[in-house]
Parts: structure tokens; sequence; C-alpha cells
């Protein structure tokens, strides 16, 4: 059965593009929120409070966080496509409810759908997509991957501050979200084909060891993985808090909802054309070096906004932000899938995903109590030291080579 089967970027480019494609569909459907939702919020809902505006990220979060963890377990015993349909499917109805959304608890539901689906879509991407391109081009695949994502991010948070700023905040950005679920759930039904071969091609090859309990491992004992886990669940920690708190601080200095859209869009398009670079980096650089250094920048750019208040200055940070996040999203995946055995990677990669995506809800409610408490430089300001904090651990705890075994 797996005689004819060849690992390889190139070997498998028609699926692999396919792939790349689906995911950029999967991004586009937190971009539709990622500009406007503060502002419709308040304006729809009369919701103030930080720490309640950021609830519906907490939602989010939390719940893409378990759905990734159970896609890394379910992905061997269901298939991979098979997992991408099913989070298609939950997609579907999500831009319809905030449509026609009655109360902000029903917005609320919306975003624990929209996280148990992106945690399905995205995660059966990356597992594909590393099953499929073998140890050469890992790192290179996963900059694909991820830059198709956050590139989708940032236009279509684009699209969605320019659209809400002409049309209104309802319900035309939402259009943008219905064409993305039942595109992606239709180039999906037709043409993506399970991954499962290929794992058990690269198995017979594979003499990584094993590991004894891949939670653990992958959450604590493994100096390798659990250094890349805590940097995982950091980087969405500032990801949710950026997400939230910076379409505040933008409409607190008078930008109006085009101009936010841009500043706001720079991070995730930065971070996503850059990772067609970094990932490929990943591959023949150091990935300690890559991970502390885009830990440090990101943690740098993010104690400088709210110093700044100039539209050009706010652009610049966010471009930093992207460029530090780029460093290190292709590197993590490439680290943790270099650090284990193909049977048990999707396992892993789903363990060190629900860490990472804990994160954002971690950033939500952190960021949304230090601001209700404190305001919202001193949100900042924790969330920028917490960041540069990690860059730390991966410096001070990560082995220099990558080995199974270091504990």
């Amino acid at each position: 059965m797996t005689e004819n089967i060849q690992l390889g970027l190139k070997e498998n480019w028609k699926q692999f593009t396919i792939l790349v494609i689906v995911n950029a569909f999967v991004g586009g459907m937190i971009g539709m929120e990622r500009t406007i939702f503060p502002q419709f919020a308040e304006l729809e809902f009369g919701v103030a409070s930080k720490t309640a505006m950021l609830s519906f990220i907490t939602a989010f979060g939390i719940t893409k966080a378990l759905a990734n963890y159970y896609t890394g377990r379910l992905a061997n015993r269901f298939g991979r496509r098979n997992l991408l349909l099913f989070g298609w499917l939950i997609a579907i109805p999500i831009p319809f409810m905030l449509i026609y959304a009655p109360s902000w608890s029903w917005v609320i539901f919306a975003n624990v759908l929209l996280g148990i689906s992106q945690g399905f879509t995205w995660s059966s991407t990356v597992v594909m997509k590393i099953d499929m391109v073998g140890e050469k081009n890992r790192g290179f695949a996963m900059g694909l991957n991820e830059f198709a994502g956050y590139f989708s991010v940032g236009l279509v948070a684009f699209l969605t501050g320019y659209v809400a700023n002409h049309y209104g905040l309802t319900p035309y950005p939402f259009y943008i979200g219905i064409f993305l679920a039942i595109a992606g759930f239709i180039i999906t039904a037709l043409w993506v084909k399970d991954t499962g071969v290929f794992v058990h091609k690269e198995s017979s090859t594979n003499k990584t060891a094993q590991l004894e309990h891949v939670f653990m491992e992958t959450t604590f004992k493994n100096k390798t993985l659990s250094s890349v886990t805590q940097a995982g669940l950091v980087n969405n920690l500032n990801d949710g808090m950026i997400w939230g708190l910076l379409p505040i601080i933008l409409v607190s200095l008078n930008y109006n909802n085009e101009n936010a859209g841009i500043i706001t869009a720079i991070y995730p398009t930065v971070w996503g054309i850059g990772q067609l670079f970094t990932g490929k980096m990943s591959d023949h650089y150091d990935k300690k070096a890559m991970l502390f250094w885009g830990m440090l920048l990101q943690g740098m750019a993010i104690l400088l906004i709210p110093f700044s208040s100039q539209f050009y200055i706010l652009a610049s940070l966010s471009a930093v932000l992207g460029l530090g996040t780029a460093l290190v999203y292709p590197t993590f995946l490439a680290t943790i899938a270099q650090a284990t055995t193909p049977k048990q990677r999707a396992e892993s990669i789903g363990t060190f995903r629900l860490w990472r995506d804990l994160g954002y809800a971690f950033g939500a409610v952190i960021s949304g109590i230090t601001a209700d408490l404190l305001g919202i430089e001193y949100a900042i300001f924790l969330i920028g030291g917490l960041t540069i904090f990690s860059s730390g651990i991966i410096k001070w705890r990560m082995p220099e080579q990558i080995k199974i075994g270091d504990k």
C-alpha cells in the first residue's frame, strides 16, 4: 500500500497547494472578527467593560485549544480529512449567527463554534502537510501553511474594516465569512485527500524514540517540547491581548475603522508573509535562536505601544510584532515535528496547540481584568513583560540540539 507513496513537497505539490488554499480560508474566518469586534460589542450590544468585551476571545481560545488537542488525539482514528470536513461544517452557521445575534451571549456562542471549527480545520491542515513533506522541507511547509492562514487573517481584517467604515458594522462585513465557510467546505469535500498513508510510510523508516507520555512530555518534562509549548502559550497570550485591546487603543486615538484596519492588519500580514522566509530558515538555521529572538522582538514591540500615537510609528510596531511572530510560528511546529515520531506527532502537536491557544483565553482574561482595574497601558506592559520572560525560558531551558531524551 505504501510502496508507491513518496514523501516530499515537490512530489505532493498538487495536494499541498489545495491544503494551502484551504488554510487561507480557515485564516479568513478569524480575520472577519479581527478589526471590528470591540466596536461591534459596544455599539450593537452596549458591552463596555474590557473584561466582558474580551470574553469572545476567551470563549474562542478555550474551545479552539480543546479542539486542537482532540484533533491530535483523534486524527489517527477518524482520519485528518474527516476532521477537516467536520470543522468546516461547524463554521458555516457562524456568520449568520453574528448577523442575527439578539444578545451578546449569542455572539459568545458563535465564538465557541468558531474555536471548535478553527481547532479542527487548522490543526488538520498542519498535520496533513507535515505528513506529506517529510523531514527535509518541514519548516518550509509550515511557513507556507501559516503564511496562507495569517496573510488571510490580515487581508480579511483589512477588508472588514474597510467594509464597516463604508457600509456599517453589520451585516456586510460578515458576508465575507459566509463565502469563506461555504467555499472551504466545498474545496475540502471535492479535492482534499487523507494523508494517513504517508504516516505509515514514514513510520517504517523513522528511528526517533517514542515518548513515554505524550501530554506530559510535551507540556512539562521534555526540555525541547516544553520550552516550545510555553513560548507558544505566551505568543498567543500576547496575540489575544493585541486582538482585543489594539482596536480599542486606536479608537481612543480617534482612528477611523479604515485606518485602524490598516494598523491592525499589518501585524498578521507581516506575520503571514514573513513565514514564507522564516519557515525555510528553520530548516537550515538554529531553531533555538529563531525562537529566542522572535519572542524578544514581540515583547519589545508590545512594550513600546503605549508610548506611541502616530500612525506610522504604530504601523511600524505592528510590523515588528508581525516579524517576531513570523520567526517563531513555523519554527514551533517544525521543532515539535523533528522531536517526535510520526505516529506520536499529531498528538504532540495537538498538545502544543492546546496550550498555545489557551494563551488566547489567558491573554484576554489577564489583559481585560488588568485594563479594567489599572488601565490599558498596564495591561500592555504586563503582557510585554511576560513575552520577554518567555524568551528567557527559551534561552536557558531549551537544549542547543533537539533530542527526544532531554528531560
